[in-house]
């Protein structure tokens, strides 16, 4: 699904249900630096489980964004949900070059992939030769129905932006995991499984990754939005002043107790349930370590709670602590923001890819 080679500069765009996120990431050197970057909210209902529903919020969201960031360059990524793609590693003879793999795929997409094909989008990559069969070389294809893909591009290009690449948001993820690693001590090794809990709007999501890569999954329906809901019923607010109200305080005094507690017990039981889940499908592999990402991760006793819970040490997620910063960002509002940027900091980093 590769569109256009990436400029000097690359703009990750993350189009979630409550906000759209867009971060520009260049090279400097070995690491990366933030060139620009810019949150702004979306209207309720824009978008519904990852997928667009209302074109004209989105794009004039994303144009905000853009309008704010005033990126260098035009070139942007983007990224089709994780549940939206079909990812499996296949076997060919070592012998086929790309143009016979993808002639294969083609012939034998019945068998891979479960819609029709010429609805289809699909990209792949040589992994190298297969571990028992030195004959074979082991194929990574991801596919995923065209409309997805057209959706996320035409939201890009109706903001003036040019797609660059359409990426998948576990990939991303994994990619932004290569910054996070640097958060936790290194006793543990390149071996150890980490558990990466991204608490969205409406979704938290619990993932495994072991040696960067992701090995268990699992999305709950639940997230930031019901603690928002909560606190305009109970407090008579609209839900703009409740999203204020949940991140600069200033509520009532029962608000800890009658609200807060009782939306982090919960929290902390899903978080627990989905652990308790990736050992019962027979994981050996111990999760030693916690890693908080998304925008609720940074309400106050969550980390605590987690940590005293699970007997693990629990970070909040900064995928840009090594990272040069422009100067004409404001660094303490981009660490603020930092924990909900994972998706758009992970399709940012393929610059120069």
């Amino acid at each position: 699904m590769r569109l256009k080679a990436p400029g000097k500069g690359l703009i990750g765009v993350d189009i979630t249900s409550a906000t759209v996120k867009v971060i520009e990431l260049k090279r400097a050197g070995g690491h990366y630096q933030v060139e620009s970057y810019a949150v702004r909210p979306l209207r309720e209902g824009a978008v519904i489980e990852r997928r667009i529903r209302d074109m004209p919020a989105v794009v004039d969201a994303l144009k905000r964004a853009v309008d704010h960031a005033r990126p260098g360059s035009r070139n942007a990524a983007v990224a089709v949900p994780a549940g939206a793609a079909i990812t499996k590693t296949l076997s060919f003879p070592a012998s086929l070059d790309d143009g016979e793999i993808e002639t294969r795929i083609q012939l034998e997409s019945d068998r891979h992939i479960p819609f029709p094909f010429n609805e289809v989008a699909f990209d792949f990559q040589r992994l190298g030769l297969n571990a028992r069969y030195g004959d074979q070389q082991d194929v990574l294809l991801v596919a995923c129905r065209q409309q997805d893909v057209n959706q996320l591009t035409e939201a890009v290009l109706q903001a003036g932006l040019t797609p660059a690449a359409v990426d998948v948001e576990t990939f991303a993820m994994e990619r932004a995991f290569q910054e996070l690693r640097h958060q936790l001590p290194s006793e543990g090794g390149e071996q150890e499984c980490v558990a990466l809990v991204d608490i969205g709007a409406t979704m938290n999501a619990f993932h495994v990754l072991r040696d960067g890569r992701v090995t268990y999954s699992r999305d709950t329906v639940f997230g930031g939005r019901q603690l928002t809901d909560e606190i305009r019923n109970r407090y008579g607010l609209t839900l703009e002043e409740a999203g204020l109200a949940k991140k600069r305080g200033g509520l009532p005094d029962d608000y800890q107790r009658s609200v807060l507690d009782p939306f982090l017990d919960t929290l902390v039981q899903q978080v627990g349930r989905s652990l308790q889940l990736y050992y019962t499908a027979g994981r050996k592999q111990e999760v030693r370590r916690m890693i908080l990402a998304g925008g609720t991760s940074v309400l106050p006793g969550l980390a605590e709670r987690l940590a005293e819970e699970s007997g693990m040490e629990v970070v909040i997620a900064n995928p840009f602590r090594r990272m040069k910063v422009n100067a004409r960002i404001d660094v303490p509002t981009l660490a603020g923001d930092a924990p909900a940027m994972l998706t758009a900091c992970g399709l940012a980093m393929r610059v120069g890819k």
